[in-house]
């Protein structure tokens, strides 16, 4: 159906900074995860589907856990990000890290057959960003992407690194990747690849990954992917295939226009283990808000958009 939308969510990182699992630790009030406060700010804004990427290895305990909880109110699908489709790349046998999330978003194409928005399973994204995007695309076939207040997205133990999204007639033209820090009333952000530095205002937008797209995406990675795997062939066992720099050559090369979404939303993240007590503050403040309700599945069903099951 036109109105269908899936939301994918990209749960195949290791958390090895972390020092685990990060996508499945309680955060909330009845160690509710990150991914399901992702999952009913979608519920909320239209999505009727999901689509969890992740390790194979780790299917059970995901099932066991998020699943569970999600399944009765939306339809959930899970893709296992695998080097089965990359056979023909020679990828080295003692590579063990994912190949990133371009190569993660290609092994779920064949459960995307329509517009669909994707983010982190490690981030919290806020419900005006899932909002913004829910109803862009259902009225666009542009790509797009939620452009947050860089303002928004700052930690008080230092710098950071952002997406710092350049546009112009509201698209974007280049996402700059920076190494950003308060600086006063602005924002000091230091290019990760030696440019000049860049003082911008703290709303200026940046991108926190989380993009709307079309399954016209599949068809732009896998003919990425041979440029890719040709220009990183001495270095298969470390090199990455990133949606953003995949969004980055398709807008350069013409093959996509992304429009720049403004939120109001506030993002929230967990890089290391020290953030988690920053990010239950951050969710018990929302639910004495009265975004959340202490227990989060036991909302009123009336308010979300229940699947129904055929």
């Amino acid at each position: 159906m036109d109105n269908d939308l899936t939301l994918v969510i990209l749960a195949a990182g290791m958390g090895s900074r972390f020092g685990g699992l990060k996508q499945i630790e309680g955060i909330g009030p009845n160690d509710e995860f990150i991914i399901d406060y992702s999952v009913y700010d979608a519920i909320e804004a239209g999505f009727n589907k999901i689509v969890f990427i992740i390790k194979e290895e780790n299917y059970e305990i995901f099932k066991e856990t998020i699943g569970k909880r999600v399944e009765p109110y939306i339809k959930v699908e899970y893709a296992f990000q695998k080097n089965d489709n990359l056979k023909e790349f020679n990828v080295p046998e003692d590579r063990v890290k994912p190949f990133g999330t371009a190569h993660a978003l290609l092994c779920a194409k064949d459960y995307i057959n329509e517009k669909f928005a994707i983010i982190s399973a490690d981030d919290f994204y806020g419900k005006d960003a899932f909002k913004k995007c829910a109803e862009y695309l259902k009225d666009n076939d542009d790509f797009c992407v939620i452009g947050y207040k860089v303002g928004e997205t700052l930690s008080d133990k230092g710098a950071v690194k952002r997406g710092i999204c350049m546009e112009k007639n509201g698209y974007l033209t280049d996402v700059i990747e920076s190494k950003v820090e308060r600086s006063g009333n602005v924002v000091k952000c230091e290019p990760l690849n030696g440019n000049p530095t860049l003082i911008v205002n703290t709303d200026h937008p940046v991108s926190m990954i989380m993009f709307g797209l079309t399954p016209a995406i599949f068809s732009i990675i896998e003919n990425q992917m041979v440029e890719f795997f040709d220009a990183n062939k001495e270095d298969l066992s470390t090199c990455e295939f990133l949606i953003p720099d995949v969004l980055d050559k398709a807008i350069k090369k013409g093959d996509a226009r992304i429009k720049v979404v403004p939120t109001i939303a506030k993002w929230h993240g967990i890089t290391y283990r020290e953030d988690l007590d920053n990010m239950k503050s951050a969710i018990n403040l929302l639910i004495e808000q009265g975004d959340y309700k202490t227990n989060l599945w036991e909302q009123d069903k009336s308010k979300v958009n229940v699947y129904e099951r055929k």
